[in-house]
């Protein structure tokens, strides 16, 4: 720390020269302004303010931490200002007189944010703030926060425990659990705030602080910007319970699923941490676990270090499908809906911003048929954005909307904006692996990143990949609009096949994908392929739940609940609803989906059915080419799914009396168990 904070960077005479938090912050920013630290106040407080919109920083015991990432900060910067009249950064306990103002720039490495976290550690230590306190000079005040002289144990031990979180709490005490008359109670801590400089940090710190008092082993991950370790597993699994203090969405939450939690934001962590372990400790005396959290973002699981290339690249294909299927969803709908109202030729209408009127169902159809066709337009660059966002975290998403609108532009759609997001990706990662001096890495994200990324990107989807991937889409085009009679059947088939053999997973993902690509360029080959791709996905879910209907006996009781809910959602298009039945046996029933997505798949192509909606089930029949021969297609699967099903259940070795009537929790999985390898 010995370059982040020097005698210049310390005021110990605050209130002289500020009474407000918004002077406080000014007073101790021009003295890193006149160090060369931030290189434009007026857009540096603006951040601090920022920041301090988001949560006060204020904290119990007379401190006040205002504190940003910001693109005006050329390197890791402290400094401190004491106010003998304190001064309101809105802390419960009122003004505080110690001010720390930590500026960090928009790229600081893990090395100075990782000292940073350390300071925020010790403000936690009454030691620590106390000896501020009485500091004679702004030269010992400065060498006090910088820790002269203990530099040498922070570098050797600590500054990695503050990483991850901390071994432990019990072991501090030189309490070794597995020697007491009984076990510890065990809880794992999760604590994150919005930049992941202080509050994370002091949160796990008065934590550790509470826990050790308490008597209780806890273990605490940090999810700051100093690094983001996951705890390990076997620690997850043996604790007793969890606590999680945070402002920001804990990363891979379905790690803590059923055991006690209790769920705060950060600053409860700082200021009450005995009394959250207090009420974690009576939840789990009473028995209260959590429901299952949703998984974990395309973002948060996509290329984990222990991925093949493989298992990497299908998770970043499927991070911009992702987050692309709601704009196709929403644009697909209303442009389907522009068509039910005003016609075929709705899309010749003039733009409503110029031609609107109110009492004609007309421009009504127009307005949804224009909402849509924008909401649509972002297909193609979300889906290349998002693909390089799962790539490189955020800074791929410049470089990836760039490829992915150069990919519309030159007619290479689908395939382009698949192209463009990988080489965004690559481009980005391969820009951080350069090492960058100091003074520039405040300016790496805002400026230099996205500047040479999509110069690059955008050079590449121009004039060397771009146009043989157009001439690719487009023979693909012509392939759709071509296929009849048996080629239209056996890719009715495929499609079928591959929507129902993970039942929402990769597979049916990629066929979905190739699917709703196809709308990008509307034909009516594309259609149809749309129309087999939706039809099929349904068939699983409904055929799981008329079998539960016709033959109850082969189906547990939880697997009967299930087949209730599994109507719905199949009548929704949700394939995901068979998942139950999958994982309580996958080789009946998965077998007995693609038997039925198959027929489907095949009728619908056959029938010549269409669909200009992407997504909505049975809700958008009328919206459909053929909606009775679709119904019939569907009808059709269900049927030989249900039958396949029931004959192989029945063709089973019998199970030992009332097995299928007993408890679900001995017969089947969990019902968010997912289906081995497959799924």
């Amino acid at each position: 720390m010995t370059d982040m904070i020097t005698a210049d960077l310390v005021d110990l005479e605050l209130d002289l020269s500020a009474d407000t938090k918004e002077a406080a912050s000014r007073a101790l920013a021009e003295r890193m302004v006149a160090l060369g630290r931030v290189t434009d106040l007026e857009g540096f407080l603006a951040d601090v303010a920022a920041r301090e919109a988001q949560m006060p920083t204020g904290l119990d015991g007379g401190i006040g931490i205002p504190h940003c990432r910001s693109a005006h900060v050329t390197e890791p910067t402290l400094a401190f200002g004491r106010s003998a009249r304190g001064i309101d950064f809105g802390a419960p306990d009122g003004p505080a007189d110690l001010i720390f103002l930590i500026a960090a720039p928009a790229g600081a490495d893990d090395a100075h944010l990782t000292i940073l976290s350390s300071l925020a550690r010790q403000l936690m230590d009454a030691e620590f703030t106390g000896a501020l306190r009485s500091a004679a000079t702004a030269a010992e005040a400065a060498a006090l926060i910088r820790g002269d002289e203990a530099v040498a144990a922070v570098d050797s031990g600590s500054a990695a425990a503050e990483q991850v979180g901390t071994a432990p709490v019990a072991e501090h005490d030189g309490v070794d659990p597995s020697h007491g008359a009984a076990e510890p109670f065990r809880i794992v801590a999760v604590t994150s705030c919005p930049t992941g400089i202080a509050h994370t940090y002091m949160a796990a710190e008065s934590l550790e602080n509470a826990a050790r008092e308490a008597g209780v082993e806890l273990t605490v991950e940090t999810q700051g910007s100093a690094g983001f370790t996951r705890l390990d597993p076997a620690v997850v699994a043996a604790a007793d319970a969890v606590i999680f203090a945070h402002d920001v969405p804990v990363r891979d939450k379905p790690r803590f699923d059923g055991k006690p939690t209790v769920d705060v934001g950060v600053k409860a962590g700082i200021n009450r941490p005995a009394e959250l372990i207090a009420e974690v400790r009576e939840k789990a005396a009473r028995g209260e676990t959590t429901a299952p959290a949703t998984g974990p973002t395309p973002v948060e699981g996509a290329g984990d270090d222990g991925d093949g290339y493989g298992t990497k690249l299908r998770k970043w294909m499927m991070s911009g499908v992702s987050y692309m299927v709601p704009f196709v969803a929403a644009g697909g709908l209303l442009i389907a809906l522009g068509f039910a109202i005003g016609g075929w030729k709705i899309d010749k209408a003039p733009s409503v911003a110029e031609h609107f009127v109110w009492t004609d169902h007309t421009s009504w159809a127009a307005l949804l048929f224009q909402i849509g066709g924008l909401a649509f337009a972002f297909l193609v660059p979300v889906l290349a954005g998002y693909i390089a966002y799962g790539m490189a975290d955020r800074p791929g998403l410049v470089p990836g909307f760039v490829g992915g609108s150069v990919a519309v532009t030159i007619d290479a759609g689908f395939l382009g904006g698949l192209a463009a997001g990988l080489i965004a990706g690559a481009v980005v990662m391969g820009i951080q692996r350069v090492r960058i001096p100091a003074v520039l890495r405040g300016i790496m994200p805002v400026v230099v990143i996205p500047l040479i990324s999509s110069a690059v990107v955008g050079f590449l989807m121009f004039l060397v990949v771009g146009k043989p991937i157009a001439s690719l889409q487009s023979a693909l085009t012509d392939w759709l609009e071509g296929l009849s009679g048996a080629n239209a059947i056996i890719l009715g088939v495929i499609l079928g096949l591959m929507m129902c053999f993970d039942l929402g997973g990769p597979l049916n993902k990629v066929a979905y994908a190739f699917a709703v690509g196809g709308l990008a360029h509307p034909t009516d080959g594309s259609l149809k392929v749309m129309a087999a791709a939706m039809a099929a996905g349904m068939v699983p879910p409904l055929a799981m739940a008329l079998a539960t209907t016709v033959r109850g006996r082969l189906f547990t009781r939880t697997e009967r609940e299930n087949g209730k809910a599994a109507w719905f959602l199949g009548a929704s298009f949700i394939t995901e609803g068979a998942i139950p039945f999958a994982a309580a046996d996958p080789l009946r029933v998965i077998p007995a989906s693609m038997a039925g997505g198959a027929v489907t798949g095949a009728l619908s192509m056959a029938f010549g059915c269409t669909l200009r909606a992407p997504h909505g089930g049975v809700f958008v029949v009328p919206l459909i080419g053929s909606p009775l021969l679709y119904l019939v297609a569907i009808a059709a699967g269900v049927c030989v799914s249900t039958l396949v099903v029931v004959l192989l259940k029945s063709a089973r070795k019998p199970t030992p009396s009332g097995a299928a009537e007993g408890d679900a929790a001995a017969a089947t999985p969990a019902e968010d168990e997912r289906v081995p390898a497959t799924a």
